[in-house]
């Protein structure tokens, strides 16, 4: 637990996470480890294809803040079509 707490405070104020977190964190769902996405900054939980965001740094693993992965690449999908037709 003393490690989990630093390495957490040890990031605070950062984008992103260390590996080793991302190692020890699991999905509050399916218990299933999850994934550190760099392209959006996010956790993912591939067994049940949710993303948790990250605040300062910190994994906001409340089920509600996730986001289903569908929902996330049809509004980058559309955003590209936009910038697409755009320029």
């Amino acid at each position: 637990m003393r490690r989990t707490a630093w390495m957490l405070c040890s990031h605070a104020g950062r984008r992103s996470i260390s590996q080793a977190l991302a190692d020890v964190l699991v999905c509050p769902l399916s218990k299933k480890p999850l994934r550190y996405c760099e392209a959006s900054g996010s956790l993912v939980s591939d067994a049940v294809g949710v993303s948790f965001p990250l605040e300062d740094g910190i994994p906001s693993l409340v089920p509600k803040d996730g986001k289903f992965l569908e929902d996330d690449l049809e509004k980058s999908e559309q955003g590209q079509i936009r910038r697409d037709s755009s320029g």
